[in-house]
């Protein structure tokens, strides 16, 4: 049978036989665009693949990994974060691939191998990490390896780990390669940080180095989808484009249903960044942080092991929005250079405190700042009033975004979360508590 793709996949195939056609006779015939093509894939060694769900990308991978291999003499490092789920996903899909292109007696399969039996081509499938995922895998010599490939990328938690390994594929025969394919995750993930923070949403292309295919349901079509998951998908489709035909300032007069299906449709279906993570306390959008004409105020959480955080915080009630942007975020300073770092920022701008360290804000009152304490709001109420806002976080302000990613409910105990990575949340809640006049708190 003829296997179909997309035809964003086209550069991936095309990179195959790239640096053979800019080397061929024929080059000079083709037209200046498509020498430009050709030119840039040659210069390629990093391709993401992102996608949401149906997207088809999984599928593109393997196809594309047993063609490597088998036709053009590639040795991939076929890989996912850990063994346990290498075994259970890479093996089965790639087998299945190789039978679907008619290749797989182009191969012998062992320990976790496929060696080609008419060239050197070859497959190895293995894990970046241990089983228990707390240390690297002894990895074998790469330096032969001209592929170096993650499945489910978003798995990764560290860019050097991954890193290190891409400059150990080091092959001269062919084009060496390094490819991850992910569901994009939150904006605070290292993909994000290192690939997209200035790349449109869905980009196809080459920038630099780097080629980018990003595909979603639309691309792999309804021909290749159950039918029960296509007419899912149409359905909040329809919600997500009547959610943006709603002007901005009025949208959060929306049904919370329609919101949470805008999002879904956007992160889960089209394969978008996250602004935050599945199971958090708090939805937040990143955006420029709003000035008042007056009212801004300032929360500040002290610590020395754990940081000292300084947010700043506007609370438009009439929009139901609360614009936070951080300031400071640092652990083990001193008072005086805590108040040398924030002296600019605060000026004489208001800062609510927490009313357990005593010493420290008389000492920053002391040399000027418009500091008091505000005693501890009950942790439940204060996280229930600030549920009736919409959150807007300043896009630089990636200390208090990863605090928001990573801040759940505690299963020990009841209406309480968990309690870590929350000292710029913390600030946030002391500022908004009095911002609100609720009986929440207890002004000192």
């Amino acid at each position: 049978m003829d296997v179909k793709f997309s035809d964003k996949y086209e550069p991936l195939f095309d990179l195959l036989e790239a640096k053979d056609i800019i080397q061929s006779n024929e080059f000079k015939e083709l037209s200046q665009t498509d020498q430009d093509y050709y030119n840039k894939l040659s210069e390629v060694d990093t391709v993401l693949m992102s996608g949401g769900r149906d997207s088809g990308k999984t599928f593109g991978l393997g196809c594309f990994t047993g063609i490597a291999a088998a036709q053009y003499n590639h040795r991939a490092l076929y890989t996912r974060q850990t063994m346990a789920s290498t075994a259970n996903s890479i093996v089965k899909a790639l087998e299945n691939r190789l039978e679907l292109l008619k290749i797989d007696d182009f191969f012998s399969f062992a320990n976790s191998e496929y060696k080609s039996n008419v060239g050197p081509g070859l497959i190895t499938i293995t894990g970046q990490k241990t089983s228990t995922g707390t240390q690297t895998a002894k990895l074998k010599s790469l330096e032969d390896y001209s592929l170096f490939i993650t499945d489910e990328g978003e798995e990764l938690t560290d860019y050097d780990d991954w890193v290190k390994i891409k400059r150990s594929i080091r092959a001269k025969d062919v084009q060496a390669v390094s490819l991850i394919s992910f569901n994009p995750p939150t904006k605070s993930h290292w993909l994000y940080k290192k690939f997209y923070y200035n790349v449109p949403a869905g980009f196809n292309g080459v920038i630099d180095n780097v080629l980018y295919i990003h595909t979603t349901y639309l691309d792999n079509g309804k021909e290749n989808m159950a039918p029960h998951n296509w007419n899912e998908y149409e359905r909040l489709r329809e919600v997500y484009e009547y959610y943006l035909s709603i002007e901005p300032d009025k949208r959060n007069l929306l049904p919370k249903q329609i919101a949470r299906e805008f999002r879904e449709y956007n992160s889960v279906i089209l394969g978008s960044f996250r602004d935050i993570a599945e199971g958090v306390i708090f939805e937040y959008t990143i955006g420029d942080f709003v000035e008042p004409e007056y009212g801004v105020v300032f929360g500040m959480d002290q610590g020395f092991t754990h940081p000292t955080a300084l947010i700043k915080v506007n609370v438009n009630q009439d929009l139901k929005r609360i614009y936070l942007k951080e300031y400071y975020y640092q652990s083990r300073k001193s008072t005086e250079q805590i108040y040398e770092a924030i002296v600019n920022p605060a000026a004489y701008t208001r800062i609510w405190c927490d009313s357990a360290v005593p010493m420290f804000i008389k000492d920053l009152y002391t040399k000027g700042l418009n500091i008091k304490a505000c005693k501890k709001p009950k942790i439940y109420d204060s996280i229930n009033a600030m549920l009736n806002f919409e959150l807007i976080v300043d896009k630089d302000s990636l200390n208090l975004q990863n605090e928001l990613n990573l801040y759940r409910w505690s299963n020990k105990k009841e209406d309480e979360p968990i309690d870590d990575n929350n000292h710029g949340i913390d600030a946030a809640r002391y500022a908004i508590t009095h911002k609100l006049q609720e009986n929440i708190a207890q002004i000192l």
